[in-house]
């Protein structure tokens, strides 16, 4: 009996598995530090204790794609060890704060298989669900991932794309926010004086910065997070792959793009939900990413008068600065499009 896991391949996974996934996380505040000497990130409310407490918090919240990708890569070993790529996420709800000393573990659900014509592949759809050390639920989300076959000839298993939201009501994603003081939010230390009526449907934010990648960075960010994926970590595979090289794992595209959006979207501290999401291009090291957004909807949350939601499209690019809002070419994405992302965000009142 072999006692090393060499991953599951497509042909492995059938509709309904249920997959408990090794190893509970506790996270420390040295994990915040690492994250952020990873991304800068300079959201205040994740960034000081003491301007968290004054809002409400009891002291500072992780991150909510900290929180995100030590949940994804719990799923790794069990999910897309052996992945081509990761390519999508719907349906994301950040369900309660996480703070250091907390531990996180995962379960995950396959709904849905569906082989791909050069028989060489699978597309894995799968439910993940994020719980801390009292089985409180932080984060519930679907992503679906390309996996390699064992055989091209293997028995396809039973097929079916599941039906995924387009988007979450607004009704249902302040749930991780506790209720704030909004006249204790301080704009001034935030970094920016904009706040939720300041932002209009269709106003378009260049956020002018770009960051560099280097391979030592995306490489300490896949530790961080124990995603032991082969096409992020693995030079000697993927040397001999369809790229010949490793592949930036995209949440540290969607992380990088975050903190690029603080310069225009400061106050907009929590992401409370990710609508859906698409990794449209592979990403390398040495690649500088810039970022834009559009606010596509902006709503008041029922029964609370302290924060707002902002429906936030942002769109990240390599080697392309964004001050032409970069999106289409014709029909097809821009060349230097990599990520497009539909989240929802909360920003004081």
């Amino acid at each position: 009996m072999p006692k090393t896991n060499p991953g599951r391949f497509f042909e492995d996974f059938r509709l309904g598995d249920k997959l408990r996934h090794a190893t509970p996380r506790t996270v420390t505040s040295g994990d915040v530090a690492l994250h952020t000497a990873l991304y800068g990130s300079r959201f205040a409310v994740q960034s000081s204790d003491a301007f968290a407490r004054a809002i409400g918090y009891p002291r500072s919240p992780l991150d909510d794609l900290l929180v995100f990708h030590i949940v994804f890569g719990k799923t790794v070993p069990d999910v897309s060890l052996n992945a081509v790529a990761n390519l999508g996420y719907a349906g994301c709800r950040f369900l309660s704060p996480v703070y250091p000393g907390d531990t996180l573990s995962t379960v995950s659900e396959v709904i849905g298989l569906k082989e791909n014509s050069n028989r060489k592949t699978g597309v894995v759809y799968v439910r993940s669900i994020g719980t801390n050390q009292h089985g409180v639920e932080v984060v519930d989300y679907v992503r679906w991932v390309m996996v390699r076959k064992r055989a091209e000839d293997a028995p396809v298993p039973t097929e079916l794309i599941p039906a995924l939201p387009k988007a979450l009501d607004p009704d249902a994603i302040g749930d991780a926010c506790p209720i704030i003081d909004p006249e204790a939010y301080d704009t001034g230390l935030a970094g920016q004086r904009h706040r939720f009526r300041d932002y209009a449907i269709g106003e378009k934010i260049d956020h002018a910065d770009g960051m560099t990648v280097e391979e030592a960075e995306h490489m300490m960010a896949t530790r961080l997070y124990q995603n032991t994926a082969k096409v992020h970590f693995n030079q000697f595979t993927e040397g001999q792959g369809r790229f010949g090289r490793r592949l930036i794992y995209g949440g540290h595209v969607i992380s990088i793009a975050r903190a690029l959006s603080f310069n225009g979207l400061a106050n907009a501290f929590h992401v409370a939900a990710i609508n859906g999401g698409r990794h449209v291009a592979p990403l390398f090291a040495g690649n500088t990413v810039f970022a834009w957004s559009e606010i596509t909807d902006v709503q008041e949350l029922p029964g609370r008068d302290d924060v707002g939601a902002l429906r936030i499209r942002t769109i990240a690019t390599k080697d392309q600065p964004c001050a032409a809002y970069p999106l289409r070419v014709g029909e097809d994405y821009d060349p230097a499009v990599i990520l497009d992302l539909d989240y929802w965000a909360l920003i004081p009142t």
